[in-house]
């Protein structure tokens, strides 16, 4: 099996950020009501003052408020789905796992198209919060331990914070230039430790579940 994280990896930017975008040029509002809420979550969390997982309850409550969210989330894969990365459509697998940070109903759909099996974060639409899991950082690799997955042949992912998923791999590669290429994953010293460490926000959760 082989396990792909999505944004930055197989897709060239973040698609929730994307999606959000989308959302607000086809409703107006969203630029007055959501806009100004995530900037001002995105400060404090840059300043240290609201945690990670707080941060990105906010920036997914866009989700809330788009009332024709079925229509736009399958016209805005049909506009991006060409934008998945080459290198990935050539050795796609249907067992491939695809495991993201970003909001499930945002990520399902072009799993869908892709024919790959997916894990994202569970974000209540109606009531706006963060259910069972948040797959982040350790979060990935503990979620594939408690599940029972089959062993990773490979890993493939742009952000050093998943290098505790990377570790449970047989072979790890890290992606950069926009989801274009792929390295080996860079090799684990002290210098790489304290790069995955500071780019791990320790303000997120590890993993919550029943």
């Amino acid at each position: 099996m082989n396990v792909y994280d999505f944004d930055g990896t197989i897709y060239p930017s973040n698609c929730t950020m994307e999606f959000a975008i989308w959302c607000s040029n086809r409703h107006p509002k969203l630029w007055l009501t959501y806009a100004p809420r995530a900037v001002k979550h995105l400060i404090l969390w840059k300043l240290g003052k609201i945690p990670g997982y707080l941060m990105l309850r906010r920036l997914y409550s866009f989700l809330m408020e788009v009332d024709d969210f079925d229509e736009q989330i399958e016209r805005f894969w049909d506009k991006n789905e060409h934008r998945i990365s080459s290198w990935y459509l050539e050795q796609k697998q249907p067992d491939d796992l695809i495991i993201s940070a970003s909001p499930a109903c945002i990520v399902e759909p072009i799993a869908h198209r892709l024919g790959v099996n997916y894990v994202a974060t569970d974000y209540d639409r109606e009531y706006g919060a963060l259910l069972n899991n948040l797959m982040y950082a350790q979060a990935k690799s503990l979620y594939i331990i408690d599940h029972g997955f089959p062993v990773i042949d490979h890993f493939y992912s742009d952000s050093l914070s998943d290098t505790p998923l990377a570790v449970c791999a047989e072979q790890a590669h890290f992606v950069t230039n926009r989801a274009r290429k792929v390295n080996d994953w860079p090799k684990l010293d002290d210098a790489t430790w304290k790069k995955v460490e500071k780019e791990i926000d320790t303000g997120w959760p590890v993993y919550f579940d029943d």
